[in-house]
């Protein structure tokens, strides 16, 4: 293990042992010091950030794109105070914590026990989201983790997330799809962030105006196996509740080949999640880039 891979293993391991010791109050500032101090030093995080958003707010002066960032990394470090703390939280202030709409299609889709996708962008704190559903609805499910370098921070996230009560697989390996297929065929749930994809095979969509890729698994798992697929978005307030909202299934096209069908399904979700990444577009955490464009090196910010 190199020099940087045993600090980024020790910082998380410093994260998880330490800041969930804190009182809340606390660690919502300290939050706001780190995330305050990264934007003022304006790295390669905070300038991608920026350049995101500048294709999420068509037209933002630099000005309004720097009080965008920075609500962006506040909003970011929020995500990782609440992840650190998590597991010392109550099973109460896990259900007090957020507050979705539109519930009922995720109850009567599992009521019906024909399986359910949850997909989601990487909007606000998913990890809560999930702690909620395991807490609060005591609904068990099943996710995807991308393989983190080094292996021990990899280890590290998979112990912290099967502690909220989640199954959780590879990204790699192969493997995953099959699984998640059984799960949902036995009618349970899936969980997937999806609006980056890590395989570099995943379906062009057109994201705010742009071609950007996203994966094809949620579309391709509800047509395998006939189970609803549940775009979610969610969001921060000025309050401690993390808010959030379960959009109307997406439908399998009843004509189309495959390739079609995946193609007109993934689209959809990308539609969902830029109408709530719109409304809050501060709490849209991607740091990296998205965008096909941006993915030629020679295009674009870093």
């Amino acid at each position: 293990m190199s020099a940087a891979d045993r600090f980024a293993d020790a910082l998380y391991g410093l994260g998880w042992s330490t800041v969930k010791k804190l009182p809340e109050p606390v660690a919502v500032r300290l939050g706001r010091t780190i995330a305050d101090a990264a934007w003022k030093r304006r790295g390669k995080g905070v300038r991608r950030l920026e350049a995101n958003y500048a294709r999420v707010v068509p037209g933002a002066s630099p000005e309004r794109l720097a009080e965008l960032s920075r609500a962006g990394m506040r909003s970011y470090l929020r995500y990782w105070m609440e992840s650190f703390r998590l597991p010392a939280w109550s099973a109460e202030r896990v259900k007090a914590g957020f507050v979705p709409k539109d519930l009922h299609h995720l109850t009567e889709g599992l009521a019906a026990g024909r399986g359910v996708v949850l997909a989601l962008p990487h909007l606000a704190n998913w990890d809560l989201a999930g702690a909620w559903v395991t807490t609060k609805l005591q609904t068990p499910f099943t996710t995807v983790a991308e393989r983190l370098k080094p292996e021990s921070l990899y280890d590290r996230f998979v112990a912290y997330r099967e502690g909220l009560g989640m199954e959780v697989l590879p990204h790699s390996g192969g493997a995953a799809f099959g699984t998640l297929a059984r799960r949902l065929r036995d009618g349970g749930l899936v969980c997937l962030v999806a609006d980056r994809d890590l395989s570099a095979s995943g379906v062009e969509v057109d994201f705010f105006g742009e071609r950007a890729r996203m994966p094809a698994g949620p579309a391709l798992l509800a047509q395998h196996t006939g189970a609803l697929l549940l775009p979610v978005t969610l969001w921060y307030d000025d309050s401690p509740v993390m808010r959030g909202r379960v959009h109307p299934p997406i439908e399998v096209p009843g004509s189309g080949t495959r390739a079609e069908k995946t193609s007109l399904m993934t689209q959809a979700l990308a539609d969902a999640f830029a109408a709530g990444i719109a409304e809050h577009p501060e709490d849209w955490h991607m740091l990296q880039r998205l965008w096909l464009a941006d993915l030629d090196p020679a295009k674009g910010p870093s």
